[in-house]
């Protein structure tokens, strides 16, 4: 095939932004139609790639694409995507694209919701985002995957300090950009000395993964390269960021941040860490497995405590990212399985807590939990979409959560079962607090301060929920339409880590 269909859907975000900053600003309604349309192609490309992977059976790195950027120094853009990358490819466009619907809102004076202050340069910074993070999914190039890691942090800034929640917004963004820089250039530093100590004069990964790096070099620089990265994955004691970060951020963008960015942070941290310095990642996965384990549980903890509802998504994000540094710390096929599958099951349940939130915060401008109330009455398609999430992030069978989390916890009893223990404190803490926020905010009476004042769904916020809602259900009914492709990806890094012990 020649069409090159991964820098297609990694510059259709690009290329939109700059024809949305083009359009005038009184344009409104044509700019969220330009949007629409921009993130559907790039979804329907991504739709396209993935089942292409999995109907074919294809394993290792497919739809590869190389085109000559600086040869002199050995870079190279290089796409292509593996059985782990192709399902976050999805995922990035499944966000994207459910990011622009819930973004529309409704222009009235009275009762505003989505994005009405300069929609332009929202959806034009949105994009510009999106495309950073499409880029990092499909970039097979060291120097350019952070290249687009820098481009897809960048635009966090700006979307968060413009557009966000007034009261902490200016702090949340320079706490979380300030985080994800440091991280950042830890991990740069360390991608540097694998380039040079390689030897290839190249920054090909496919070509680093087989230098056969000293066992001293890997560990040396093994946990600068993966907490570099890890930053932007929530782990702790390095996820302080994330919670605020997710509350100040407007909807959408809090959708991509929970539901994408923290991904972006696992998926690099195994990658670049995990997959090319295997021996560094065996001598120092229990660092991992420590600081994961406390993610999990704490997470969940402060979830439980939590008033403000985006706060409760938040740090229930910390607990189940913390399940994806817990699989991949594993090494082992069931723990990164779980992971794989994870991070995708994570990103849609989150963009789902995060779309509603946002519906109920536009209408009742409040996400204090104990103030409201009886939503269900006025809003029952938002309250059936929290409740499928809940499902997913308690792990219920039938659900994507349930054969995500179920072969983390099966690697990680192999590994070390006291952690799987401990670690699953932190499912009926989860149960605990979805099942009361889920009652607290949809049932009972709804307080009289806002009868009246909630609009209904539209019909765009009603084809968001319901998209969203569709992948849990079909992945936790159908595994085989994502397990078999994740498998295939965590086959080829177990095959980088028994080599990197011969």
């Amino acid at each position: 095939m020649n069409f090159p269909v991964l820098s297609v859907i990694v510059f259709t975000p690009m290329v939109a932004a700059v024809l949305i900053l083009l359009m005038p600003a009184e344009k409104r309604n044509e700019t969220r139609t330009l949007a629409l349309a921009a993130a559907t192609f790039a979804l329907l490309l991504s739709i396209w790639v993935y089942v292409q992977y999995l109907v074919n059976g294809m394993t290792g790195y497919q739809f590869v694409e190389e085109y000559n950027w600086l040869p002199a120094l050995g870079m190279k853009l290089i796409f292509g995507v593996d059985g782990i990358s192709a399902p976050l490819v999805l995922l990035t466009g499944i966000v994207m694209f459910t990011g622009v619907l819930i973004s529309w809102g409704i222009d009235d004076k009275h009762a505003p919701t989505g994005i009405q202050d300069r929609p332009r340069e929202f959806f034009a910074f949105l994009f510009i985002l999106a495309s950073g993070v499409f880029g990092v999914f499909a970039s097979l190039d060291l120097f350019m995957l952070f290249f687009f890691y820098e481009i897809a942090v960048f635009p966090m800034y700006l979307l968060i300090v413009i557009w966000g929640w007034v009261k902490t917004r200016e702090y949340a963004a320079m706490k979380l950009t300030l985080y994800l820089f440091v991280g950042s250039v830890v991990a740069l530093v360390g991608a540097l000395a694998m380039y040079y100590k390689a030897g290839f004069g190249s920054f090909d990964m496919r070509l680093i993964e087989q230098a056969n790096f000293p066992a001293e070099f890997q560990i040396a620089w093994f946990l600068p390269v993966f907490f570099g990265f890890a930053v932007l994955g929530g782990i702790w004691p390095f996820h302080n960021w994330s919670p605020d970060g997710h509350v100040a951020a407007p909807t959408a963008v809090s959708m991509f941040h929970a539901g994408v960015l923290m991904k972006l942070g696992a998926f690099a941290a195994l990658r670049v860490g995990v997959m090319l310095l295997p021996e560094g990642a065996k001598y120092w996965s229990w660092v991992i497995m420590l600081c994961a384990g406390v993610a999990v549980v704490y997470g969940a903890y402060i979830a439980f405590v939590q008033t403000d509802l985006k706060y409760m998504i938040g740090f229930s994000s910390v607990s189940h990212m913390g399940l994806v540094m817990l699989g991949i710390s594993t090494l082992n096929y069931n723990g990164l399985l779980g992971a794989g599958v994870q991070m995708f099951s994570h990103g849609v349940m989150t963009a789902l807590f995060f779309a509603i939130t946002g519906m109920v915060y536009d209408r009742a401008h409040t996400r204090e939990i104990p103030e409201l109330g009886g939503v269900s009455k006025v809003m029952p398609f938002a309250a059936v979409g929290f409740i499928v999430g809940g499902l997913v992030s308690m792990g219920m069978p039938g659900f994507s959560g349930f054969i995500a989390e179920f072969p983390i916890f099966m690697g990680v009893w192999n590994a070390q079962w006291l952690v799987a223990v401990i670690a699953s404190i932190s499912i009926v803490i989860t149960a605990a607090y979805i099942m009361r926020n889920i009652r607290m905010v949809f049932f009972g009476d709804m307080p009289e301060k806002f009868q009246g004042h909630f609009s209904p769904l539209t019909a765009l916020d009603k084809i968001a929920i319901v998209t969203l809602c569709l992948l849990m259900i079909g992945i936790g009914m159908f595994p085989s339409i994502m397990v078999p492709m994740v498998s295939t990806g965590v086959q080829h890094i177990l095959d980088l880590l028994t080599l990197g012990g011969a």
